[in-house]
């Protein structure tokens, strides 16, 4: 009895692990021969540059899944999405994954069909006030006129913030970036909120004179942001972890894009397995073993990537912060390729 449930657990196993291989994004991302991804349209996030290409730290997360796959990273079309149709075009299939700036959020993992992959930025939410005003604390706008865009936990969280002090605002539900700001200059809107990061990168692009406003230190909320993809596909959801993993672990053992070939000859064994020396890492996740390599090669590790997006190659030239290595005080951890 004992050999025959093992037997049928084993099955049950095999059977699971099969299934698990048989990635339906996959096979249809492989058909059609490029990844659609969902944008923001944020500078340092995902914006067109100049020649028509997106670029962003968001738009390097589906290039380096694009370079996983493909051994390509320029196999990749974008989608700019707003808040409120971010997810039904995730759950639609009309993109492959979502790489939009997006907090993730027990309720987002558990309602919508949909999973968090991983953080690829930790931010907070903030207020920005014009500077003329003298505001130093968020008490400080009791009763003030607010603008925040709706269907989005940025608007969850100003009210719980307020109400949990006793506090009272006007919401101004606005989703356009550009009325938003329009309206804060015009003084519409006494102050403006979102995620810290989209906030300072909008003000440099969006305001007259940025020099003129500033965010207030207080953080209303903490904001996890990251890739999601559709639940139920665990190869797919595994290539996205693993590609940003990837990015991650590359930067703490001193992997860039430009140095990668010679990393190859690398004795360490972690630096073996991410570049694909040592066979097997690719085989699992239905890839070959040059995966790590061809993103590292083509998109970067994550730090290089922050610094093109966002710091300091980049006009936004943003701290790092929290988004630091663990090994230089922040919190991006990448977890082991072997």
């Amino acid at each position: 009895m004992r050999k025959f449930l093992s037997s049928a657990v084993a099955a049950t196993l095999l059977c699971v692990a099969s299934g698990a291989q048989a990635g339906v994004t996959f096979e249809a991302v492989k058909k059609k021969g490029f990844l659609q991804c969902g944008f923001a349209g944020i500078p340092g996030f995902s914006v067109l540059d100049s020649k028509g290409e997106w670029t962003g730290l968001d738009v390097d997360m589906c290039r380096a899944v694009a370079a996983a796959m493909f051994g390509d990273a320029s196999k990749v079309k974008g989608n700019v999405l707003t808040a409120q149709a971010k997810f039904t075009a995730l759950q639609s299939g009309e993109i492959d994954m979502l790489s939009r700036n997006t907090t993730q959020t027990l309720t987002r993992d558990t309602t919508l069909g949909l999973i968090g992959v991983g953080v690829n930025f930790y931010d907070a939410q903030g207020l920005i006030v014009k500077k003329a005003m003298n505001v130093k604390s968020v008490k400080e706008l009791d009763g003030a006129t607010i603008c925040v865009q709706p269907g989005t936990t940025t608007e969850l969280n100003l009210a719980d913030y307020f109400r949990s002090r006793g506090l009272t605002f006007k919401p101004v539900l606005v989703e356009n970036y550009d009325e938003n700001f329009r309206l804060l200059e015009s003084g519409r809107c006494d102050a403006y909120t979102n995620d810290k990061s989209n906030t300072a990168a909008n003000m440099r692009t969006r305001l007259a004179k940025p020099d003129d406003w500033e965010i207030l230190t207080e953080n209303l909320s903490k904001e996890p942001l990251g890739p999601m993809v559709r639940q139920g596909d665990e190869q797919w959801f595994n290539i996205v972890r693993w590609s940003l993993n990837a990015m991650l672990e590359a930067e703490e053992y001193g992997i860039t894009s430009k140095n990668v070939d010679e990393m190859l000859k690398s004795t360490n064994p972690n630096v073996q397995r991410i570049l694909g020396v040592t066979p097997g890492m690719g085989k699992n996740l239905g890839l070959d073993d040059k995966w790590a390599y061809n993103i590292i090669k083509q998109v970067g590790n994550y730090g290089e990537s922050y610094d093109r997006a966002m710091g300091k190659d980049s006009p936004l030239k943003l701290d790092r912060g929290l988004n630091k290595l663990w090994t230089q005080g922040g919190l991006m951890y990448g977890w082991p390729v072997r």
